[in-house]
C-alpha cells in the first residue's frame, strides 16, 4: 500500500496539484470484454414462456457492465479534486487507478471460472453487491489509504461480476438471438466510455451537496442495489455441467508476480529507486516462471490449470497476446499522462478536460463499427496495421501541435490528432480478439479469451507504473508555480515519442496475425448447426 507522504511535485513550493489517471476519460479500449467460460451450460436457452425475464436479466447485467465501464473512466476527472482534499501523493494518486486495473487484471479468469463451479447467477449476484459496497467505501473514504484499498476491493468484485455477463446471455438466449444482444453490448462499452468523464466532470463540477467528487462513488449505490435485487429474481442459474477445480496456487503466483513487478514501478521514482524495487522486479520473473512450470504440472496432473500453455503453440494467438500487452502498456502511459497534460499542464477545469475527449470516443466508436462490419472481411490483417499507423500519425500530429501552441493549445486544436487517433485504435481494438482466436482450437476459446483480457489489464497496470519512469523522470522535483506549466507540457510531449515507439512495436508484431481471420476465410453455410459454448 502507498503510503500518503507528499512528494517532491506535492512540495509547498508549488500550488499546483498533480492529476493522474489510468486512461483517457473518452476511451472504450480499457474497458475489458468480459470472460466467456469455456465450458456449456447445463441449462438449454430459455423456452417462449421465458422470452419477457431473460430480456430483463438482459437489461440487469448490461447494467452491471456499463455500470463497471464508467466506473473506470469517471474517476480520471476527479483525480486533482481527491488529490487536493485528501493529501495524497503521486503514488497514493497512481495507486487509486493501477490498484483497481492490478485487481481486476489478476481475478478475471479466476472469476470466470469461479462461475462455472459456483453459478453464475450466484457470482453475478456476490460480485455486484461487493461493488456496490466498494463504491459506498470510496465514497465515503476519509483518506487516501483507505480510498486505495476500496478502489482495490471494486477491481477485485468488479471481477467477479464483469465475467459472468456474456456467460449469463449465452445461457439465456438462443443463437439466433445473440448476435443481436452482442451488438447490443458493444453499443452499451460505447457508450459507458462516452458518458463516464462527462458524467464525473458534472458530479465533481457540481459539488453535489457540498461532497465534491464523492458522488462519482455513490452514483454506484442506488444502481446496485437495484441490481442485485432484480437480479436475483430474474437471473436464471447456470454452471458448468462438468466439475472445474479452481487453481489457487496459480492464482496466488500469478498475483503475487504482477505485485512484485508493478509495485516498485509505481512508487519508484518517489522514493528514488531503492534497491529492494530493482530486486522485486528482476525477482517477478522468477516467479512468472514458476508459474509456467506449475501450470505445465497442474495441466499434466488434473487437467484443470489456470492457465491453458498449450495455446501459445498457436502463433497468432502468441502475437495476439503480445500485442494485447504492448497496447495495454501504451494505452496506460498514454491516458493518464494526458489527464496530467490537462488538468495540471494546462490548468484546464473538470468540465473542460472531460468534454475534450468526446471526438476521441465518437472517433473510436464509429472506425470499430465499419471495421468489423466492412474492413476486415475485406482487408484482413491490414485493418489492424492500418490502425496503428493512424495512431502513430495521430501522436505526430498531437506532438507538432503541442510544440507549436504550447500552453496557448485548444480544445479544438486537439480534436485533430484525437480523430486520428481515435479512429486508428477503433480499427485496432475492435478486430483484435476475433482475429487472435480465429485460429484456437474452439475447446479452448473461452480460455484463450480470459487469457486476452487478463494480459490487456496487466499492460494497463504495468503502463500505469512506466509513467513514473517516462514522465514523471522527465519533470523537476521541485517546481514553482510558473515552472509547472511548461514542465509538464515538456514530459508530455517527450511521452508521445515512446507512446509511438510502442505502437511501431505494434504494427510489426501484427505481421504474425492471421492475414484473415477463419471465419472471413472460409465463410459459414447458411443453416450451419449452432456453435457449442466453448466457440462463443
Amino acid at each position: 500500500m502507498p503510503s500518503s507522504a507528499p512528494s517532491p511535485l506535492a512540495a509547498p513550493q508549488t500550488d499546483a496539484t498533480i492529476t493522474v489517471a489510468s486512461a483517457t476519460p473518452a476511451t472504450p479500449a480499457t474497458p475489458v470484454t468480459p470472460v466467456v467460460p469455456s465450458t456449456p451450460t447445463t441449462e438449454a436457452p430459455s423456452s417462449a414462456p421465458a422470452d419477457r425475464r431473460r430480456w430483463f436479466a438482459l437489461a440487469i447485467v448490461m447494467t452491471a457492465a456499463f455500470m463497471d465501464l464508467v466506473d473506470v473512466t469517471i474517476v480520471n476527472i476527479a483525480i486533482p479534486s481527491i488529490q487536493q482534499e485528501t493529501g495524497a501523493s503521486v503514488a497514493a494518486i497512481q495507486w487509486i487507478t493501477a490498484g483497481y486495473a492490478l485487481a481486476f487484471a489478476a481475478g478475471l479468469i479466476t472469476g470466470g471460472r469461479l462461475g462455472d463451479i459456483y453459478g453464475r447467477k450466484r457470482l453475478f449476484l456476490i460480485g455486484i453487491g461487493g461493488f456496490t459496497l466498494a463504491s459506498a467505501l470510496c465514497g465515503f473514504a476519509g483518506g487516501p489509504e483507505m480510498l486505495v484499498a476500496a478502489r482495490i476491493l471494486q477491481g477485485a468484485t468488479a471481477a467477479l461480476m464483469v465475467p459472468q455477463v456474456l456467460s449469463i446471455v449465452h445461457a439465456t438466449f438462443p443463437a439466433h438471438e445473440r448476435g443481436k444482444v452482442f451488438g447490443l453490448f458493444g453499443a452499451i462499452v460505447g457508450l459507458g466510455a462516452v458518458s463516464g468523464p462527462l458524467l464525473g466532470a458534472l458530479l465533481t463540477q457540481g459539488d453535489l451537496f457540498g461532497l465534491g467528487w464523492r458522488p462519482i462513488f455513490l452514483i454506484n449505490l442506488p444502481v446496485g442495489i437495484a441490481g442485485l435485487v432484480l437480479g436475483a429474481k430474474f437471473i436464471r442459474e447456470s454452471k458448468a455441467p462438468r466439475a472445474v477445480r479452481l487453481d489457487l496456487p496459480g492464482v496466488a503466483l500469478i498475483t503475487l508476480a504482477m505485485l512484485m513487478l508493478i509495485y516498485p514501478l509505481t512508487r519508484g521514482h518517489e522514493l528514488g529507486w531503492p534497491l529492494w524495487g530493482h530486486l522485486s522486479m528482476v525477482g517477478s520473473l522468477f516467479v512468472f516462471g514458476a508459474l509456467v512450470r506449475y501450470q505445465r504440472h497442474k495441466a499434466r496432473t488434473d487437467g484443470s490449470p489456470l492457465i491453458e500453455l498449450s495455446l501459445f503453440r498457436v502463433k497468432s494467438f502468441a502475437a495476439g497476446i503480445a500485442v494485447q500487452l504492448t497496447f495495454g502498456v501504451g494505452l496506460g502511459i498514454f491516458f493518464l499522462v494526458w489527464t496530467l497534460y490537462m488538468q495540471t499542464g494546462l490548468g484546464w477545469s473538470v468540465l473542460r478536460a472531460g468534454t475534450t475527449g468526446v471526438p476521441f470516443s465518437v472517433a473510436v466508436s464509429v472506425a470499430a463499427a465499419i471495421s468489423v462490419q466492412k474492413l476486415v472481411p475485406r482487408f484482413g490483417r491490414k485493418v489492424l496495421q492500418a490502425g496503428a499507423l493512424l495512431m502513430i500519425a495521430g501522436l505526430l500530429i498531437y506532438l507538432w501541435e503541442s510544440e507549436r501552441y504550447g500552453l496557448g493549445i485548444t480544445s479544438l486544436q486537439m480534436a485533430v490528432p484525437l480523430v486520428v487517433m481515435g479512429a486508428g485504435m477503433g480499427l485496432i481494438v475492435a478486430p483484435l480478439t476475433d482475429a487472435v482466436l480465429s485460429e484456437v482450437p474452439k475447446e479452448h476459446a473461452g480460455s484463450a479469451s480470459g487469457l486476452i483480457n487478463t494480459v490487456q489489464q496487466m499492460g494497463t497496470a504495468l503502463g500505469l507504473g512506466l509513467v513514473s519512469v517516462v514522465f514523471f523522470g522527465a519533470i523537476g522535483d521541485r517546481l514553482t508555480p510558473a515552472e509547472v506549466g511548461p514542465a509538464f507540457v515538456g514530459a508530455f510531449q517527450q511521452t508521445l515519442w515512446w507512446v509511438a515507439g510502442v505502437l511501431a512495436v505494434i504494427f510489426l508484431v501484427m505481421f504474425a496475425l492471421p492475414a484473415r481471420p477463419r471465419a472471413h476465410t472460409e465463410g459459414e453455410a447458411a443453416g450451419a448447426p449452432e456453435p457449442s459454448a466453448d466457440a462463443a
